[in-house]
């Protein structure tokens, strides 16, 4: 498939999250894009477009930051569902999952698929990336069947953005590489090498799919330095009250949870 990125470095969040959840999330999707027993599953929604996506939560991050737990908690607090990135690449790297996907979205919400396209990719070279595209799909797609917390792949760049409170978390490196040396059980020095190859392919999937070098601050809402509020809970506490100050007073959040 021309332009796919194929993400070979082990990770926490491959070790942890390529999981049973993932696979039940997906087939719950699939059975909302194709139109099977759409009474069955709580994504499920009205054939009717709506005017405007529920309002989703992203968290940009390096590898190894931990977001991923934080997004759980948010997630739970608000019944939304937690695509990762396994997940999105999942979806991403599947033509006719991703087809799927948009022709939902397109149902849904009539042309906005083509005027993201055309705001993301312009004229430029990697309009022509398969992997782009699906991409774009991917996330449209999850986004339009249920509220979710994305984390990581550039959501925030791809989705509405009235319609996403972003956050980045951060952290130093020392402590990214504490957490990874724990959670594979090696030393703090290959935990080290590890992360930046992992920075390493992570900056040019930027670079590729969206023509950027960094995630700059001014992108995102919310800022939270995992180094000083190192508790998950309290930063999903942070990230939930700023969603709600953020989209109560003028939306319902159209809270269509996911339940086992």
């Amino acid at each position: 498939m021309a332009g796919k990125l194929t993400i070979k470095s082990v990770t926490p969040q491959s070790l942890i999250h390529t999981r049973k959840g993932n696979e039940e999330l997906l087939a719950r999707y699939l059975r909302v894009w194709t139109r099977l027993d759409p009474g069955q599953t709580a994504m499920a929604t009205s054939a009717a477009p709506r005017s405007e996506l529920a309002p989703c939560i992203t968290l940009s991050r390096k590898i190894g930051v931990g977001a991923l737990e934080v997004a759980e908690i948010v997630a739970d607090k608000l019944g939304y569902a937690v695509a990762d990135r396994a997940l999105i690449e999942l979806i991403a790297n599947q033509a006719d999952i991703s087809e799927k996907a948009i022709a939902f979205f397109d149902e849904r919400f009539p042309g906005y698929a083509n005027r993201t396209f055309k705001y993301l990719f312009g004229e430029k070279a990697f309009i022509d990336s398969d992997y782009s595209r699906h991409l774009v799909r991917a996330v449209l797609g999850m986004a339009a069947s249920a509220p979710t917390v994305f984390v990581g792949r550039g959501a925030h760049m791809i989705l509405p953005r009235e319609r996403v409170l972003a956050v980045r978390c951060i952290c130093s490196d020392d402590y990214r590489a504490k957490r990874m040396a724990k959670l594979l059980g090696i030393g703090k020095a290959a935990a080290m090498k590890k992360l930046s190859s992992n920075d390493k392919e992570q900056a040019a999937f930027f670079r590729k799919v969206f023509g950027l070098k960094k995630a700059v601050a001014y992108e995102f809402d919310l800022v939270i330095n995992l180094d000083h509020i190192c508790d998950p809970g309290a930063a999903a506490d942070i990230i939930v009250l700023a969603f709600e100050r953020k989209y109560t007073a003028k939306d319902d959040l159209n809270k269509e949870k996911i339940t086992a």
